[in-house]
């Protein structure tokens, strides 16, 4: 098994990192239109959580109020009470998740990697908790990777909360954290860097094959959400399950604002795509080591973008798909389809994926209409 490599500091009741709430302003969501879905089932009996591992034992929280940086709920407004004594050691040697389990009906295992994102947790689980989905229903996984900042513990007080303090109908079925280092870091100046892409997104690949191995159990779904949306529809979950498809991914926008101060959307996104008759053109005169990647003036691909389809396409065929909400059917993973941290036809991570999920049989599509929205990097 491999030992942990990371070990959180001791935390005490005087440190005063907590955020401000960041709860969605309704003003956000009347700026996209997300499609219709149905309402929200009732709270179904709440399935009890694991504890974190830590170097083989678990991981006894002791009782504290719900951080104040997190979603308010009924409850009314807490603040978390931590003792001088408590340090926290996130352990990565659980075993990787068999494959042979019968997965439990409409059961979701929504999959977070993330790295430095302390700031925008509160918006993540402000927008989890407008989810229109059973909360019994729904697992829990984040993997830290390299991060110095407050994710690993604000991770670690959100489980408390809403494992242990929050009331049963807003528990989830599990909410699982593990932490991996991969000892990688890029400044900000580099890190869209044309010539840092590949080993930037082979690292992204291993992050979320450590994971999906490690964290699917008997899910029926899989949900690979950003750390960092700004936005997305409460119905969506519901809405992109209907269309029943082995993967599938809304249209990520970002929104800037244009010269005149009004905001403009744009796509995000852009590693959603499909290939046309150019890009197989371009694809056969690349040699066999070429890396693609999208989103650069120096590489023009000539592949047509979610944002290039006309209104009566509204689910469409892909070769590509990004991570910002990627809904994939369990037993894709399960097949043994991941992230390549190779080159797979000229794609890695989760082009990469979309590429080895369609030599495997399984459809990709994608919803050019149906938006989502990032926060602008």
């Amino acid at each position: 098994m491999t030992q942990p490599q990371s070990i959180g500091r001791a935390v005490g009741a005087e440190d005063s990192w907590y955020a401000k709430t960041s709860a969605v302003p309704e003003e956000e969501t009347s700026a996209l239109e997300p499609m219709s879905g149905q309402g929200a089932p009732q709270p179904e009996e709440h399935v009890h959580a694991k504890y974190i591992e830590v170097l083989g034992n678990n991981y006894q929280p002791k009782p504290a109020a719900m951080p104040s940086w997190l979603p308010q709920t009924k409850t009314g407004k807490h603040r978390a009470q931590l003792t001088n004594e408590s340090q926290v050691i996130l352990a990565n040697n659980r075993d990787v998740a068999p494959y042979t389990q019968e997965p439990e009906d409409d059961s979701l295992l929504i999959l977070t990697p993330v790295k430095n994102n302390a700031q925008h947790l509160a918006r993540y689980f402000a927008l989890l908790d407008k989810l229109k989905y059973p909360r019994s229903r729904i697992s829990l996984a984040f993997l830290v990777s390299d991060s110095t900042d407050k994710t690993q513990q604000m991770l670690i007080e959100s489980r408390q909360w809403y494992q242990e303090q929050a009331p049963p109908e807003l528990r989830f079925r599990r909410f699982d954290i593990y932490r991996q280092d991969f000892f990688y870091a890029l400044s900000r100046k580099q890190r869209h860097l044309r010539e840092k892409q590949k080993e930037r997104r082979i690292m992204m690949a291993r992050a979320r094959n450590y994971l999906w191995t490690r964290a699917l159990e008997n899910e029926q779904w899989v949900l690979w959400i950003d750390g960092d949306l700004e936005y997305y529809p409460p119905n969506i979950v519901r809405d992109l399950m209907a269309y029943d498809k082995d993967v599938i991914v809304p249209n990520c926008l970002v929104r800037r604002r244009n010269v005149q101060g009004r905001w403009k959307h744009s796509v995000y996104d852009r590693n959603a795509w499909q290939e046309t008759a150019q890009s197989l053109e371009m694809i056969k005169k690349l040699n066999e080591t070429d890396f693609l990647v999208e989103g650069y003036k120096s590489l023009k691909t000539h592949r047509r973008y979610l944002d290039r389809f006309p209104k009566n396409e509204t689910v469409v065929p892909l070769d590509g798909v990004g991570g910002t909400f990627t809904l994939v059917k369990s037993h894709v993973h399960r097949s043994g389809v991941g992230f390549p941290a190779w080159l797979f036809q000229h794609q890695v991570e989760t082009e990469g994926f979309a590429k080895l999920a369609k030599a495997n049989g399984y459809g990709v599509y994608g919803l050019p209409f149906y938006y989502i929205r990032h926060v602008t990097n």
